[in-house]
């Protein structure tokens, strides 16, 4: 049903979607993008707790956003591409100045996240959902690794922004933004009922927070004609009303995990991908999985878990 999210156990494995050696930072976020880099900052700042010990940003990329987490201890940037993941590296490095955060650049699939239960305090997604086929088993994932009521705050592409319903009524594309089912626009591309979205959540056990709409003015002509700045300054008073209404491009939500009667054990990071143990210990330039003894690499300061040795 359009209105049911639940993760189907019986789905088969979900396609990737892969920016492996694309030029996605020059090619898309230098490319007439500043307006809405500038309101995601403020959305994902305005929702972010400022300090914590431990943050993981799943689908990172190039480490656009990681100046934003300068308050926490450890600051995990995960992505499926090992090429922006070096970029994010040359970019940031291993420790900022002063030896907080530190960081670790970490490959592998959503799908089958590479972490131990509950070692994250906070989570943040922006601009990847919409590349999840399976969007239920992502959400699934991210509550496993997740703390006990820690912090969660996801972006996902809405379905029902004003230009869809603009479009819809007046004849000029067949699918129906108030449909609840996702729409795959193109391939591995999906935009997303907002109550949609939010059922999912909830049914994945989080709390829903706080909501904010962003990218209003995700318009040609108005980034080319009105100054930035101005764009900015309108979008961030506005976005709060995304607690009453959704009809923006796109929507920030914050959730907080539930309570989990058994916390995280010490001295466990990473989970094996093959067989889900956390018996992981350090070889040279690898992981070996005690359990299943598989093999994981690390190589350029990137532990890579995308493929096995």
């Amino acid at each position: 049903m359009d209105s049911d999210p639940r993760l189907n156990t019986d789905a088969p494995p979900a396609a990737i979607c892969d920016y492996e050696g694309s030029n996605y930072r020059t090619d898309f976020w230098t490319q007439s993008r500043t307006y809405e880099d500038k309101v995601e900052r403020v959305a994902l700042k305005s929702l972010l707790p400022p300090v914590g010990q431990r943050l993981v940003e799943i689908g990172a990329g190039f480490g656009r956003l990681a100046d934003l987490y300068s308050g926490y201890e450890q600051v995990v940037l995960f992505d499926y591409s090992r090429s922006l993941l070096r970029q994010a590296r040359t970019r940031w490095g291993d420790t900022a100045p002063g030896g907080r955060p530190r960081y670790l650049y970490v490959a592998g699939d959503f799908y089958n996240l590479p972490f131990a239960d509950g070692i994250f305090d906070v989570v943040t997604m922006i601009r990847v959902i919409h590349h999840a086929q399976d969007a239920p088993r992502v959400i699934r994932g991210i509550q496993n690794i997740i703390a006990s009521e820690g912090t969660f705050v996801l972006e996902f592409a809405n379905k029902r922004n004003v230009k869809a319903i603009a479009r819809w009524v007046l004849r000029r594309q067949a699918w129906n933004p108030f449909r609840l089912k996702p729409y795959e626009f193109v391939a591995l591309n999906f935009d997303f009922h907002p109550r949609w979205m939010r059922a999912l959540l909830q049914q994945t056990g989080f709390t829903i927070q706080a909501q904010r709409t962003v990218s209003h003015f995700r318009l040609g002509i108005l980034k080319r004609f009105v100054p930035t700045r101005w764009l900015v300054k309108l979008d961030s008073l506005i976005q709060p009303t995304g607690r009453w209404w959704q009809l923006a491009p796109s929507v920030f939500v914050k959730s907080q995990a539930p309570t989990k009667p058994i916390p995280a054990m010490e001295q466990t990071f990473f989970r094996c991908p093959a067989c889900h143990s956390t018996k992981l210990i350090r070889q040279d330039k690898s992981l070996i999985c005690q359990n299943c003894h598989t093999p994981w690499r690390i190589h350029d300061g990137l532990y890579d878990f995308k493929a096995m040795l």
